[in-house]
């Protein structure tokens, strides 16, 4: 994940309308299965508009596709893109906000989109949307490495993964998870301050009403926390990784220590 050069903000401030600017965009992101699906219904429940065109995950499909075609090719550069794909990229996101936001209705109190691979994008979206606020949603990479969603790490592994990394899908998903959600709490936390908040699926779980009142709080949502909360229903998956070899979960243990413990998922 790339950090932005700070000359880039007066361009930046192009992308959106003061009107837009001052609703949006809020974003969030997470690596793949992430449990995010939840996320968006929290946040429309309470006023936020997320789009129209949006799959069963209620991913906004625009700016899906806007990561297809981006963000294997922003993660090569590692700094700031060249003054050439920088621009493509800031010219097609102009587009993409203005007909995301063409169908916002006047009662929408905020405006963004929930689309999980935003979380790579954050840097480059920030530094032309200074007043993007960004939801960073993580869970156990070890749940996240035996889920049967792996798209992000066949869309972009090789992008973001070193070739020593080993080919056991396991090993190679959390070490995604790993560097992916490393990379985005370094950003959000440097960068971003106030319009950053990192959230656990597994806290969302466990204490919805707290969580949710916390999410409508850092978007500025309305709304009953109360049963906005009933919303959410714990999988039966939560917690799977713990059902697997020992041998292996030691292995997925090294090669993410950090970030698991950043996130709280291993003892200090």
């Amino acid at each position: 994940m790339s950090d932005q050069a700070p000359g880039h903000h007066s361009a930046s401030r192009q992308i959106l309308t003061p009107e837009l600017a001052a609703l949006g965009p809020n974003v969030i992101g997470a690596t793949g299965g992430s449990g995010t699906r939840v996320v968006a219904r929290i946040v429309c429940a309470g006023g936020m508009y997320v789009g129209t065109r949006l799959n069963r995950y209620e991913d906004a499909l625009d700016f899906a596709e806007y990561s297809d075609r981006w963000i294997n090719r922003y993660l090569r550069h590692r700094t700031e893109p060249d003054a050439g794909l920088a621009g493509e990229m800031a010219s097609e996101l102009r587009s993409l906000v203005s007909e995301h936001c063409s169908g916002l209705p006047p009662e929408a109190i905020r405006w963004g989109w929930k689309e999980p691979r935003s979380i790579y994008l954050v840097p480059f979206f920030r530094a032309r949307m200074p007043t993007l606020r960004f939801l960073h949603f993580v869970r156990d990479g070890r749940d996240m490495a035996f889920s049967d969603n792996q798209q992000q790490l066949g869309k972009h592994g090789r992008a973001v993964l070193e070739s020593r990394v080993s080919w056991r899908r396991p090993v190679r998903s959390i070490a995604l998870w790993s560097r992916v959600n490393l990379a985005a709490a370094e950003f959000g936390e440097r960068e971003l301050g106030a319009d950053y908040l990192r959230v656990r699926f597994e806290d969302l779980c466990a204490h919805p009403v707290a969580t949710v009142g916390q999410i409508y709080a850092f978007f500025g949502l309305e709304g009953d926390v109360e049963a906005t909360a009933a919303l959410v229903e714990p999988p039966r998956t939560l917690g799977r990784w713990r059902t697997q070899r020992r041998r292996l979960v030691a292995r997925l243990d090294r090669e993410a220590e950090p970030a698991l413990r950043r996130f709280g998922y291993l003892d200090a």
